[in-house]
């Protein structure tokens, strides 16, 4: 029987491997004919328009093939996908928008500190192939919440695991989304909020029909588009400034010369000229503050006499235009003045010299370089924990045919996961090195086509101003968002439009990938877990399916309206839905597997613990919810709140076990079973 699975698992991969390299050589054919098209004349929106709807139709496609109401097959793809092709499609699920978009951006504007992402979500991977990976995959199900319920007993702990999966997954997805519209907005010219549910479109085409089967074979296909569209600009972008085709060895060199370009900058007369005006915007801004109210009525009076002295002295037009333009601009009470002069106090970080690139944990004292560190590491902590519980990458383990293909395939998504984040590094640098050298000292007059297109998108990702004057392009008066760094890199460089297609089709592919694989962990948690195991148990496959198809679309559309609010920025979306997954999932997954002792009301408590500090420490402290910095503990941003929230919860189960009675006999029988995932491991079991 053993050996009959073996062979048919065979000969469906090398089937599949068949189809996806006629894929690739049909995609790399696409991009060369559009190449072409672009050298005859083909306009750049039609571009646009040719990748954004080319591959959503691609998405579609094999969503409409892989359509099915089989449970098994909608919730883990039939258990019966080999790890090469699992590792691809973990891959593709994993590098969300904020890897594709926002992870050579964030090492754009941090540097070193940067690093702390890609040493998180990477190590984060050995977290999931020893502990956890192998040990789902033999326990078998469906879902996360599934295993909580088994392992702890009890429909409590269940209902924290669907609310810890909704809430984490929602986060992230959001993140998704907005990068969808991101991505649509700037390549085809349409409105942020259309663009976004165009995209949405090609996510639930996917999802919708097909569930776990259609997002995996979608996954693998967004894949090579995303990996491709990554390293391409990278290649041609250090073949340009070293003569180098591999950027992972010119890095180096580039790095080198970006250092010697701040040295410069730091010490230039015009840079220090602008940092000095931002400077003293600051300092007036956070005087004005401190003598509120009075500061508020002092300053309206004081616009308003000037206006009438203009007239009065029979100004010019424009000299009138501007006095009166002043004093409609002027806030309309002290709350919002103070909500202005807030932000023209954090001018103040403008007025500092360049970031140094390569320089660890840089701070003007012992203190700051102190502060920097604890945030480095708690940022790896919580990357590393996070991905290690993560709902919708964890379900990716339950789709294997063999606990043995479950640990093949975690090391098949480290090497597909590799090549992005070892260019990563290499794009910020290169990135960098063109900014510096080429857009710095430029003139105003003769700003290059890409800062003004992207400007026009959205000012808080690009903005130009001359601060001091004088025509000339200085570091200090550019304000540039880590989010358009990997979709700019090819305009920046100067490469062909069809490339800048390429990247935006890959991002998109980024982001869909993600978001399938989010909505359809939120849309099983409550189809699945709360629908069928605790409502319904007698409902039928096609009901509980249908039910999830419902859910999807539901949890889809409040998602898009909750991303047309702008709550953060992508890494931030992500990083919190990290730290919420680890606090939540990390200690009670981790002692199911590993410690017999572990009960239900420990893992009760350490579950609402982990994740009530964790969400209750963004709340204080995240600007976007009312808090403030002044709230944070150990000045601890944030993003890194699954440093408290993951120790608390370890800490509330061991205790509260060990002060309640031990779990039932057949619980701890449960946990011997799956805690060697060997004894069977290789038997394609279909769990219902």
């Amino acid at each position: 029987m053993n050996q009959a699975i073996i062979s048919a698992n065979r000969a469906f991969f090398n089937q599949l491997r068949k189809y996806y390299t006629f894929y690739t050589v049909g995609f790399l054919v696409f991009l060369f004919a559009l190449a072409i098209a672009e050298q005859m004349g083909m306009s750049r929106r039609l571009i646009g328009y040719a990748f954004l709807f080319a591959t959503i139709a691609l998405y579609a496609g094999i969503g409409i093939m892989s359509r099915t109401v089989d449970a098994a097959e909608y919730y883990v793809a039939g258990r019966r996908v080999p790890a090469m092709f699992n590792g691809m499609a973990t891959g593709a699920d994993w590098m969300s928008a904020a890897s594709f978009i926002g992870m050579a951006g964030t090492l754009f504007l941090s540097g070193f500190d940067g690093l702390a992402f890609v040493m998180g979500w990477t190590g984060g991977y050995v977290l999931v192939a020893l502990f956890l990976a192998p040990y789902l995959r033999k326990f078998g199900q469906f879902t996360i919440p599934d295993f909580l319920g088994e392992r702890y007993g009890g429909n409590i702990v269940r209902s924290i695991g669907i609310f810890a999966a909704i809430l984490c997954s929602f986060t992230y997805v959001v993140a998704q989304i907005y990068g969808v519209g991101l991505i649509t907005s700037r390549f085809t010219g349409l409105e942020f909020g259309i663009g976004v549910f165009v995209g949405l479109g090609g996510i639930l085409v996917c999802s919708f029909l097909g569930g776990m089967r259609a997002v995996t074979w979608t996954q693998v296909a967004q894949y090579i588009i995303l990996i491709i569209a990554y390293l391409t600009p990278v290649v041609w972008l250090s073949m340009k400034h070293t003569g180098n085709p591999i950027p992972q060895i010119a890095y180096g060199q580039v790095l080198q010369k970006v250092t010697e370009r701040e040295k410069v900058l730091t010490n230039d007369p015009k840079e220090i000229e602008v940092r000095g005006i931002f400077k003293a915007r600051s300092d007036a801004a956070d005087a004005k503050l401190k003598a509120l109210p009075a500061s508020y009525d002092t300053e309206k009076a004081a616009l308003a006499k000037k206006l009438a002295d203009v007239k009065a002295a029979n100004g010019t037009v424009d000299e009138v235009a501007a006095a009166e333009k002043a004093v409609n601009d002027f806030p309309k009470d002290a709350n919002a003045a103070k909500a202005a002069w807030t932000r023209e106090k954090g001018l103040a970080s403008r007025a500092a010299p360049p970031r140094p690139h390569a320089q660890p944990f840089p701070g003007k004292d012992e203190k700051a370089q102190d502060i920097a560190r604890l945030n480095f590491i708690g940022i790896v902590f919580c990357m590393m924990f996070g991905t290690a519980a993560l709902p919708h990458i964890l379900m990716r383990y339950y789709t294997t045919p063999s606990v043995k293909q479950a640990r093949q395939s975690v090391t098949w998504s480290l090497f597909f996961i590799f090549l992005l984040y070892f260019t990563a590094p290499a794009l910020a640098v290169l990135a960098k090195y063109d900014v510096y050298y080429f857009l710095v000292g430029s003139n105003f007059a003769s700003l290059p086509a890409w800062a003004s297109n992207w400007a026009r998108v959205d000012p808080s990702l690009l903005s130009i101003v001359d601060i001091n004057k004088d025509g000339i392009v200085q570091l200090a008066e550019i304000v540039l968002g880590g989010d358009i760094i990997v979709l700019a890199t090819p305009e920046i460089a100067g490469l062909p439009y069809v490339v800048s297609g390429l990247v935006a089709a890959g991002g998109l592919a980024a982001a869909l990938s993600t978001a399938d694989g989010l909505l359809l962990t939120i849309a099983n948690a409550l189809s699945h877990d709360l629908y069928y195991k605790m409502i319904d148990p007698n409902a039928t496959t096609t009901r509980r399916v249908t039910v999830s198809k419902v859910l999807l679309l539901v949890v889809a559309l409040v998602a898009a309206y909750v991303t047309s609010l702008k709550p953060g920025d992508i890494l931030f979306l992500v990083g919190a839905a990290f730290s919420l997954a680890a606090s939540a999932f990390f200690p009670a997954l981790v002692l199911g597997v590993f410690w017999k002792r572990a009960n239900k009301w420990g893992a009760i408590t350490g579950m609402i613990a982990g994740l009530g500090l964790c969400m209750y420490y963004m709340v204080q402290t995240y600007p976007f919810f009312g808090g403030v910095a002044a709230n944070q503990w150990f000045n601890l941003a944030p993003i890194s709140a699954g440093m408290f929230g993951v120790p608390v919860g370890i800490i509330t189960i061991i205790v509260v076990s060990l002060l309640t009675p031990e779990p039932s006999r057949e619980v701890q029988e449960l946990v011997e079973h799956v805690r060697y995932p060997q004894l069977g491991g290789d038997i394609n079991t279909q769990a219902t």
